[in-house]
């Protein structure tokens, strides 16, 4: 009964452990309060580094760049040259952390978190489709890179098309704060605007019932950082001769992963609570690869079915006891 209070309490620590991250990394990437009172954006010299998640670059608060923003701002440019800083940068992050950064360090996933926690029926609405994971890859490909870099104005120049068509982002943290605190703005105010506040709506409405639909499915930034999630030096761990095949990890887990088969999928944001709730600790964070993971056949159906059926006698034995 002890173990379990501990461990539960344990579980508890460190989901309001990873909450005070998302919560400082936020306010770090908005510490220009003066910005919400002047209706100014901060364009000063950290203005010029990109921050980690994703944060708009037009918020009042922003004090570092949207690296999609900062990425769409060069493929556009007409002096188009490659930019070793932005993908140096987003490769770097993407080695070292993989998304890692959407689970810790997003303003936006935790924007998303908080509405996920307004008292509402709560469904994966759209977990049977699982190809829809796939989008946030074509728009990353056709929002961020293509339409940029090919539809030019006269004078030869793209534009943002991410930040300008589909980002509820960018029209929470800087297109309704400036509209409000600008009339300019408000007198303005088209169709584009609206079109941007009925993604933003629907985005808070899906948040409310699904868990971070965005991340899941329209995020490039999380797409690019996806891609490194295989060889990131941030990583998880299965022990194969640990694993009993429980499935807990399974249940726990928000983003439609399977970490006991793919610990290091493209979708998984290293939250970390697949390894606070194992139940034997066959899951682990860690940035040294180990020899033993992935690999369940090692392992034969009788060993592991003995394994489980012993556990599952011990968990019901620690029930009975509570």
């Amino acid at each position: 009964m002890d173990k379990n209070i501990k461990k539960r309490d344990k579980i508890n620590y460190n989901k309001k452990k990873r909450k005070f991250v998302q919560v400082v990394a936020m306010v770090l990437s908005n510490l220009n309060f003066k910005g919400f009172a002047s209706s100014r954006i901060y364009k000063g010299d950290f203005k010029q580094v990109c921050v980690p998640g994703l944060n708009c670059y037009s918020c009042p608060g922003a004090v570092g760049g949207c690296p999609i923003g900062s990425l769409q701002a060069v493929i556009s440019d007409i002096k188009y040259k490659f930019s070793f800083y932005i993908v140096g940068f987003l490769t770097l992050i993407g080695v070292v952390l993989g998304r890692f950064v959407c689970g810790w360090l997003c303003p936006f996933g935790l924007i998303q978190e908080l509405l996920y926690k307004i008292p509402f029926v709560k469904k994966d609405i759209f977990k049977k489709f699982d190809f829809l994971k796939y989008l946030k890859y074509f728009i990353l490909v056709v929002f961020v890179i293509i339409i940029p870099m090919f539809w030019v104005n006269e004078a030869g120049s793209g534009g943002p098309a991410f930040c300008k068509y589909i980002c509820p982002a960018g029209t929470l943290e800087a297109g309704i704060p400036m509209v409000i605190l600008n009339e300019g703005l408000r007198q303005s105010i088209g169709f584009l605007y609206n079109w941007k506040m009925f993604i933003l709506i629907v985005t808070i409405l899906l948040s409310i019932i699904t868990y971070r639909p965005f991340c899941k499915y329209i995020c490039p930034l999380g797409a690019i950082y996806g891609l490194f999630n295989k060889i990131s030096f941030y990583r998880l761990n299965v022990d194969s001769n640990k694993c009993i095949n429980c499935k807990k990890c399974v249940k726990v887990c928000k983003m439609n992963v399977e970490p006991y088969k793919n610990p290091n999928s493209a979708e998984c944001i290293r939250c970390g609570e697949c390894v606070d709730e194992c139940p034997i600790g066959a899951l682990e964070k860690t940035f040294i690869k180990k020899e033993n993971i992935i690999d369940l056949n090692k392992k034969s159906e009788k060993y592991k079915e003995v394994d489980l059926k012993e556990y599952s006698k011990k968990n019901k034995k620690q029930e009975a006891e509570n």
